[in-house]
């Protein structure tokens, strides 16, 4: 089999199936996709509301309930209490498929109708305000953290405790303010790709360091200010003299760390470690992982982005923990020959499945719990589910519907509540006329603050308990904002300013400094000659640094020479 050009339906650009690629389809009977890599991406980024939450009434119990799904949607939303319970059953919105209508018609029906969970959390304490999220404890806005205790304002962090502002801290981290991509941390603060560090700040890609400040690319390393050696008194003195309880020095050594990050460190190519034959970024205990970007145990895998612990997978998003043949799929945890479903857990052998739980033998089904051999939410007995869903199947590849994820226009959220707004953001204009949705009335006050900007104390020693009576004014978009008592708690057992921007435009600054996950074609920017070459480098690659960036990229084997 010869790889083979398409055309994306969407874009119109061309995309390369490759002769893999058309085993697995084989494998998994689906036909080839007819949407490129990055459309078909989209598509799951259209479903994902992970951090846009609204509190509407429990269409059950009529309490009131944090959900991703504003008041104004027409959809059936329970609570997590209502939804789990036994007060309701889901197989009682079952119906008939008609063979005369498209099936993605008939689901967005079914969808109107059958209750949803108002988010995605399971097993926490205290932790209302979070999603796609599960045994947690006092964990408050926080979105995709698991196992976290005293968590704040962060998004895909795991087994840490006491952290705030943090994204994707993969393992242990503790009492870290604006980490991003770090792991087995303490004590850290604004900093990218640490790895085993204590008290480290305003540093890069350093490991196994401790009280460093300003620093990149350093290995084993303790007290270096600015990438030079002190003695532990020396260090101490020169921290001090910082006056990091100011937001005014703050905002200083954020300039300096800005362009330590772009012009004064080497960044190798990608972050891959204990892998084979593996692209993409972030990759870590995979073999045969191609494509893939934040992904950990991975083994033949392709187009992954943002899962853990999976075997033979393409095309997924979110998905992980303990997953066998997926293919399409959203949200998903714990499955086993699922394609093209949404926020389902603990299922095996499904397709076109919305937030069912624990079940097996499903098809187009929504909210079902302990289920098997149903079709839109009705229940058939093994030999009937069987014929009816490949007449189904062979109807959808009729219509053009089958073997692909669900469209945007039937999604449950809006594009601009989604991720997609951060990865592939569009206007309201491009997204109406896709006929994509749009939501109007995202959560936010504006004009209310009771204290200007420039009038916040500067010191974190100079504020007291009357600012949690204060509305504050973002100094990005003018949102106004509050502290909460554990927040000041925080910032002041670490030293920390009163920050000047709200928690959405913080995660904004926060997800700009992490690479896009697509890849160009570069070569290794070294040209020193004691690294074994002579002249420049001729080692390619395939990175996630864009040609255009400012960054100093150097191939696996320079970048070892340099650092170690």
């Amino acid at each position: 089999m010869q790889p083979e050009t398409r055309k994306c339906q969407n874009c119109q650009k061309s995309f390369i199936v490759e002769p893999d690629d058309f085993s697995f389809y084989e494998k998994i009977k689906v036909p080839p996709p007819t949407l490129c890599v990055e459309c078909r991406q989209q598509r799951r980024y259209a479903w994902r509301n992970e951090r846009t939450l609204y509190r509407r009434n429990c269409d059950l119990c009529g309490k009131s309930t944090v959900t991703i799904y504003s008041p104004n949607k027409p959809y059936k939303v329970y609570c997590l209490s209502c939804w789990w319970g036994d007060g309701w059953d889901p197989a009682k919105y079952g119906r008939d498929f008609d063979f005369n209508r498209p099936f993605f018609e008939q689901f967005k029906e079914l969808m109107l109708e059958v209750p949803r969970m108002a988010v995605l959390s399971k097993n926490s304490v205290k932790s209302e305000y979070t999603n796609h999220s599960g045994d947690n404890k006092n964990t408050y806005m926080s979105f995709c953290c698991f196992d976290t205790e005293d968590v704040s304002y962060s998004t895909y962090v795991m087994e840490s405790r006491g952290s705030m502002d943090c994204s994707y801290i993969i393992k242990h981290g503790e009492r870290l303010y604006e980490c991003i991509d770090s792991n087995n941390g303490f004590g850290c603060q604004f900093s990218v790709l640490l790895e085993n560090c204590v008290n480290c700040f305003y540093s890069y890609d350093c490991r196994n360091c401790n009280d460093c400040f300003l620093c990149s690319n350093l290995r084993n390393k303790s007290f270096c200010f600015k990438n030079k050696q002190y003695s532990k008194e020396e260090y101490a003195k020169k921290i001090e003299e910082c006056n990091l309880g100011s937001h005014a020095a703050r905002e200083k050594f954020m300039e300096e760390f800005s362009k330590l990050y772009q012009e004064n460190s080497i960044h190798k190519y990608m972050v891959s470690e204990r892998s084979v034959n593996s692209s993409g970024n972030f990759i870590f205990n995979s073999k045969n992982t191609i494509h893939c970007f934040d992904v950990n145990k991975m083994y033949d895998a392709k187009n992954i982005f943002s899962a853990v612990d999976m075997k033979s997978v393409m095309d997924c998003y979110h998905v992980g923990f303990n997953t066998e043949l997926a293919y399409e799929d959203h949200g998903c945890t714990r499955v086993y020959d699922a394609f093209f479903s949404h926020l389902c857990y603990d299922n095996s052998h499904i397709q076109y499945c919305d937030s069912c739980q624990n079940s097996q033998n499903l098809f187009g089904c929504i909210s079902i719990k302990k289920g098997e051999y149903m079709i839109f939410n009705r229940k058939y007995s093994k030999e009937e589910y069987i014929k009816l869903r490949n007449q189904i199947i062979e109807h959808m590849k009729k219509t053009g519907e089958y073997g692909e994820f669900f469209p945007p226009p039937i999604a449950p959220v809006c594009y601009n509540e989604t991720q997609g707004n951060y990865y592939m953001p569009l206007s309201k204009e491009e997204v109406l006329d896709r006929g994509w949705l749009w939501e109007d009335e995202i959560p936010g006050i504006f004009g209310k603050e009771t204290i200007q900007p420039e009038d916040l104390a500067d010191n974190i020693k100079d504020v007291n308990e009357d600012i949690f009576s204060a509305a504050l004014k973002c100094v990005s978009c003018s949102k106004n904002y509050n502290i909460i008592p554990d927040e000041l708690a925080f910032y002041k057992r670490e030293n920390i300013p009163l920050p000047r921007k709200c928690p959405d435009c913080r995660y904004r600054r926060r997800f700009s400094l992490r690479l896009p996950r697509q890849s160009w074609f570069r070569q290794c920017m070294c040209d020193k000659g004691n690294h074994g070459h002579e002249g420049k480098c001729s080692n390619e690659f395939e990175t996630s640094y864009a040609p255009e960036r400012p960054e100093i990229i150097y191939c696996e084997s320079c970048y070892q020479k340099e650092v170690y």
